[in-house]
C-alpha cells in the first residue's frame, strides 16, 4: 500500500486542477488543521489561488456547503487508502495493522498536524450544521462498509462483520486523535495490534 496517508495526498493545489477542485482541497486541508471555525473563506481562497467570487459561484451555500464538499473529499481519500490496503492484504487482521501504520506514518510526516479532515471539520459544527454532520456520518458509514465487506470475504458472519467494522473505524479514529495529541505513533500501533487480535478471534476455524 501507499506509505502516504489521507493527510498528504492532496498536496499543493496544482495548475492542472480546476478552480473548484483547488478550492475543495484547500478547504479540506485548512479545516483539517484549523477546524471549521478556524478556516476562513478568504484564507481558503488565498490557499486555492481563487477569488471569493469563484468560491461563491461553485458554493452558493457558502462555507457550510464548501465544508460538505471538503468532507466528501476526505471521505474519498481515506476510502482509497482502505481499498488499497484491503486489496493488497487478504487477511483483514494484517490489513488493519497496515492501515494503522499508514496513518501513523502520515501523522509523523506532517509533524502531528494533519489529523482526520472529516472529524476535524465535523466536530466544530456539532449541533449547528446538520448538512455537515450528515456528510461526516456518511463518510464513516462508507469506511465501515469497506471494512465490513472485507471481513465478510474473510468468512466472518455478517452481524459480527458489521460490529467489527464499527469497532475498527471507531478505534482507528480515536487512536489517530490520541496519536496527534501525544505526538506519538504508539496509540495507532497499539490499536492496530489489538484490532488484529480481535479480528482473528472471529475468524472461522
Amino acid at each position: 500500500m501507499k506509505t502516504t496517508a489521507r493527510h498528504h495526498s492532496d498536496g499543493v493545489p496544482g495548475a492542472t486542477l480546476g478552480t473548484r477542485e483547488r478550492v475543495v482541497r484547500a478547504a479540506s486541508r485548512l479545516m483539517q488543521r484549523q477546524g471549521y471555525d478556524g478556516a476562513g473563506i478568504k484564507q481558503i481562497a488565498q490557499e486555492a489561488n481563487a477569488t471569493l467570487g469563484s468560491i461563491y459561484h461553485f458554493f452558493p451555500g457558502g462555507k457550510q456547503e464548501l465544508a460538505v464538499a471538503a468532507i466528501e473529499h476526505g471521505d474519498r481519500e481515506f476510502a482509497t487508502i482502505l481499498r488499497e490496503v484491503l486489496a493488497g492484504e487478504p487477511d483483514p487482521a494484517r490489513a488493519v495493522v497496515a492501515c494503522a501504520e499508514s496513518l501513523a506514518s502520515g501523522l509523523r510526516a506532517s509533524d502531528w498536524i494533519d489529523g482526520c479532515p472529516v472529524t476535524a471539520t465535523a466536530l466544530g459544527t456539532a449541533g449547528r450544521a446538520p448538512d455537515i454532520q450528515r456528510a461526516a456520518a456518511l463518510a464513516f458509514a462508507h469506511w465501515r462498509g469497506l471494512v465490513t465487506d472485507a471481513l465478510r470475504r474473510a468468512g466472518i458472519p455478517d452481524k459480527d462483520a458489521q460490529d467489527l467494522g464499527h469497532t475498527v473505524i471507531s478505534t482507528l479514529e480515536g487512536a489517530e486523535f490520541a496519536a496527534q495529541v501525544s505526538r506519538s505513533d504508539e496509540p495507532l500501533r497499539t490499536a492496530g495490534r489489538h484490532l488484529a487480535r480481535l479480528i482473528t478471534s472471529y475468524r472461522p476455524g
